[in-house]
């Protein structure tokens, strides 16, 4: 069995066939969906609701959706609203569904050019709040970071003292080693099968064999054979299969493990 530690299917992308993409990955994927605002964080746990195992939710509120910009990128493009992480609101959504709380985290490099010191602080002030949160309902956290390891690393060491995952980890292995120095899980989406730096295939080598995960970040990052398609659950597959090649193993040996690190992070019954 597959674990997709991290997917969007509570996403608009997928709207007209969710359905059918949470069949097909039953078959062989577990995975969780994350919230990144109230609302897809409401849809996450309704959908999590729907199936008695093997779907389950985060709830949380993204770094980007902490103040009101245009995302305009190559795989995304939408507005963002300026949205408060209130704790009573989130509460509402607990349930034994919801696994983790996420994503979460800083992102440097979508920040307004004319107030970037102001978007950050938000940004902190949100995180530090999720932490607590997470903290207080004995839940892991799901890390988003963009251009600001160094910073997260500092917030995470001084205000948090829990487990989570650094999720869609494209650092070094310096800075990896950091949150790994912390207690955290790292996590590799479709991002490995095409990074052409060397750069992550270094870091899974190195990585310890109890803090490796799997994702996809469905609908993006879609990995080969589906480059330029959207991603979904079931293409975690072709993760875990380069996760087996980078470390020399067996596939079935990582399908394994990613999937047995997954349901101890997350405190998933097998």
């Amino acid at each position: 069995m597959f674990f997709d530690t991290h997917t969007h299917v509570n996403f608009s992308a997928f709207a007209k066939d969710a359905e059918e993409i949470l069949n097909r990955a039953q078959k062989d994927t577990w995975l969780i969906n994350v919230g990144t605002q109230l609302d897809t964080s409401t849809q996450a746990v309704e959908i999590a609701k729907r199936f008695e195992t093997g779907v389950y939710a985060a709830i949380g509120l993204h770094p980007i959706h902490t103040y009101q910009q245009t995302v305009d990128e190559e795989e995304t493009h939408f507005k963002t609203r300026e949205e408060h992480f209130k704790s009573e609101a989130y509460e509402q959504l607990l349930t034994e569904k919801v696994v983790a709380v996420g994503e979460c985290g800083l992102d440097y490099f979508r920040l307004p050019p004319d107030n970037k010191e102001s978007a950050k602080v938000k940004q902190k002030q949100s995180f530090v709040s999720q932490l607590n949160f997470a903290s207080k309902h004995g839940l892991p956290v799901i890390i988003h970071c963009r251009d600001a390891y160094e910073d997260l690393a500092e917030v995470i060491k001084s205000e948090y003292q829990g487990l989570g995952v650094i999720h869609s980890y494209t650092g070094d292995w310096a800075a990896a080693k950091k949150f790994l120095d912390l207690g955290f899980y790292v996590a590799f989406n479709g991002i490995l099968t095409f990074d052409k730096t060397g750069r992550l295939a270094e870091v899974v080598r190195n990585m310890p064999s109890d803090k490796i995960l799997s994702e996809t970040d469905a609908p993006y990052l879609t990995p080969p054979p589906f480059r330029g398609k959207r991603n979904e659950p079931s293409y975690v597959r072709y993760v875990v299969e380069k996760i087996a090649e980078i470390r020399g193993v067996d596939p079935a040996a990582a399908e394994e493990l990613t999937f047995n690190n997954a349901c101890k992070l997350f405190n998933i019954k097998q």
